[in-house]
């Protein structure tokens, strides 16, 4: 059965559409009797001249057609249904006409002459009787008065007005192949926002339609090809850090979105792509600075090696970014691996940092590339990323050298500055202290520059020399066990 009735529950109070001219059963009179209950005009254009009156809905003068229309009992409420407390009628009888209920294909196979003689029907004295079960649902009988009625006529809109009108008439559209009113109810469909539960209803009804019918529908709720949503993710990112003067709002939404998106391996493919992006552009603009080629004039040269540092700064504003989402969300193992795998990134950094060109055209360059490395380097120590022991050794092995560079040739380190050069060291200890003996005795000897004068100002350092050689004058663990 075509989806699209209500639950089936009855409801209590009169038919909202009893003011159409159709018959009802009357219960005070034999049954299979009719009453009239309104000779009042259809608000609705009638299919032929409306000086006619051959065509007029339920015309018991004209009609060749009876139509008996009946409620079939839900498997799931025991009680009959009943014209009494019931927003349905429990049956309806129609005076119709052949010639207008052929538009359904439906009724134009049971009038044919061949489907009359096989199922032994008469036209009887006052017309062809036809009976129609209808499903037990909420409105389905109303429904159905309401598309048979507008078999009498082509403005279809004056009741297809609503999404949710739509989707009420076209199961039944549907059932009675109705191919005009079908076509009604999607162009509409196709025009109109949803709801969600209305798009759900819709996705439910597209099995039903013919291809050609269902191709907007399904573009509209069905992704042609897969990874769809990830493209919009991805594209969604880089207009974030790259498209907005003003990024900050653009950069939380995004990240709210991130959040809340549904797959965290699609999140993570997405801000891998970007960090890999990203990263290389900033690689490239550090070794392009560091191994300038001085072809052309001192001007010429200077205007590249500026616009090389703005790039490696505005890019590593992204990664920064796109670091802080990817531990958010937990899934900065790639980036960690990544980030730890940089030799000659960080040689040419070290290189830059060295010379003074960069103070005056990208004076923050070096806490940005180091809040990258501290961001990560935190989540390692805390657990939240489990990098192997590999990992954790070249990152502290590839970036201390930097961290030293940046604190050696900065005369004047700004109190911010300051405190994310202590973090960095506190967490280098931290994770030095994970590794083996032998890995921490190498990088520790490296780590004499977070020493200070007074040397209760770097307690952070002191910790990691007294554990490394409590560590180092335990017995070897053969010697404990024998």
């Amino acid at each position: 059965m075509i989806p699209g009735g209500g639950p089936k529950k009855r409801r209590v109070g009169s038919n909202s559409r009893l003011s159409f001219p159709f018959a009802v059963i009357d219960s005070s009179r034999p049954e299979g009797t009719l009453t009239e209950t309104s000779q009042k005009p259809l608000g609705l254009h009638r299919l032929n001249d409306p000086s006619s009156s051959a065509t007029n809905f339920n015309d018991s003068a004209t009609a060749d057609v009876i139509l008996r229309l009946y409620l079939e009992p839900s498997p799931s409420d025991p009680e009959p249904v009943s014209s009494v407390d019931s927003i349905d009628q429990a049956e309806v009888h129609l005076h119709l006409h052949s010639s207008v209920l052929r538009r359904s294909q439906y009724f134009s196979a049971l009038l044919s002459d061949r489907w009359k003689r096989d199922s032994g029907g008469e036209d009887s004295g006052d017309g062809f009787r036809l009976s129609l079960r209808v499903p037990a649902s909420i409105g389905s009988i109303d429904t159905h008065l309401t598309v048979l009625q507008l078999l009498y006529t082509n403005d279809f809109f004056r009741e297809i007005d609503t999404a949710s009108s739509a989707l009420r008439i076209l199961p039944v559209a549907l059932e009675l192949l109705f191919e005009d009113c079908v076509a009604a109810c999607v162009r509409f469909l196709e025009a109109v926002p949803w709801t969600e539960e209305e798009e759900k209803r819709v996705s439910s009804l597209i099995p039903f339609l013919r291809e050609e019918e269902s191709q907007e529908l399904l573009a509209r709720v069905s992704p042609a090809k897969s990874g769809l949503s990830e493209e919009m993710l991805h594209g969604l990112i880089l207009a974030a850090i790259h498209n907005y003067p003003n990024m900050a709002f653009v950069k939380a939404f995004v990240a709210k979105l991130l959040r809340d998106f549904s797959s965290r391996d699609s999140a993570r493919r997405v801000l891998d792509r970007a960090f890999d992006r990203s990263l290389k552009i900033v690689k490239e603009s550090l070794e392009e600075y560091s191994s300038p080629d001085f072809r052309g004039d001192h001007n010429e040269t200077e205007a590249i090696q500026r616009l090389n540092l703005h790039t490696a700064m505005t890019n590593g504003r992204h990664l920064l970014w796109l670091i802080e989402r990817m531990i958010e969300l937990r899934v900065a193992d790639t980036a960690v691996k990544e980030w730890s795998d940089q030799a000659s990134f960080t040689a040419d950094l070290q290189r830059a940092f060295r010379d003074d060109a960069w103070r005056n055209i990208v004076p923050g360059l070096p806490a940005v590339v180091l809040r990258c490395t501290c961001r990560l380097a935190n989540a390692v120590a805390a657990g939240s990323i489990l990098a192997a022991r590999q990992v954790r050794m070249k990152l502290v092995k590839d970036w201390l050298p930097v961290l030293i560079v940046c604190k050696d040739n900065n005369s004047s380190i700004l109190p911010s500055h300051k405190s994310l050069y202590l973090e960095l060291e506190e967490t280098f200890l931290r994770i030095i202290s994970t590794l083996p003996m032998s890995d921490a005795q190498e990088l520790l000897q490296q780590c004499l520059s977070f020493s200070t004068r007074n040397v209760e100002d770097c307690p952070h350092l002191v910790s990691a020399f007294n554990t490394w050689f409590r560590r180092a004058t335990q017995p070897p663990q053969g010697d404990i066990l024998n």
